[in-house]
């Protein structure tokens, strides 16, 4: 069976490089996860007026208030099939803000038939889901943006939607990973963001299963 990103993809998966091919080509049948462990070289927000919905967003690990730089990171990307049948990716972020504060910011992946993409649920709960839109540039990089957001079954109001743009490319010079992600608001501008660098290992689920910590509370079926 193709990863969700093959299939989301087309044609453009094989114009990645081969390192994001390996990242983003595996499924819950290759019972193969990806984690990979990095530093943040700068993680940053907008204004005063998007920090109290920052602040709301760390109950649900859906972004968070804190800025810095030199930021210790962790990305686990496991598959496998949720509790409805789906092909499921993990993408649960954690950054090491301080010693005494760790900050999360999960989301589970899934393809949507109906909509020839995939659906990114954010949260522990997977209240919002958000259509992507991808694409490789030319040097074989992965470019990912937002579109629709739904909080449930209903459109999420624009007003208080935010459009992320990540972009993941490999770096040959330095041998490893690059992500640089945006989030900005049609209204307030800039709202959150990061960008760094990390190296992956792969783990082998079928001996050591998918840890419980990085699935999500409650699944919603309606992407």
């Amino acid at each position: 069976m193709s990863s969700i990103f093959q299939r989301a993809l087309g044609a453009d998966f094989g114009r990645l490089h081969p390192r994001l091919r390996e990242r983003f080509g595996f499924c819950a049948a290759d019972r193969v996860g990806c984690v990979g462990t990095g530093v943040m070289d700068d993680i940053w927000h907008g204004s005063a007026v998007v920090v109290p919905f920052l602040h709301l967003g760390t109950a649900r690990h859906i972004l968070f208030p804190e800025q810095g730089s030199g930021i210790p990171f962790t990305i686990e990307n496991y598959a496998y099939r949720d509790g409805h049948g789906r092909e499921t990716v993990t993408f649960v972020r954690t950054f090491e803000m301080r010693p005494d504060l760790r900050r999360r910011f999960d989301a589970t992946m899934v393809y949507s038939p109906r909509q020839y993409t995939i659906i990114d649920f954010l949260g522990t709960h997977q209240h919002l889901a958000v259509a992507l839109t991808l694409g490789a540039d030319r040097r074989g990089g992965l470019w990912i943006r937002t579109g629709e957001q739904r909080y449930g079954r209903r459109r999420f109001p624009a007003a208080l939607s935010g459009r992320a743009e990540v972009h993941e490319w490999w770096d040959d010079a330095e041998g490893c990973f690059r992500i640089d992600v945006t989030v900005t608001n049609r209204f307030v501008g800039p709202v959150f963001g990061y960008r760094g660098r990390f190296t992956t290992q792969y783990v082998d689920t079928g001996t050591a299963p998918v840890p419980a910590a990085v699935r999500p509370l409650r699944e919603n079926a309606h992407g």
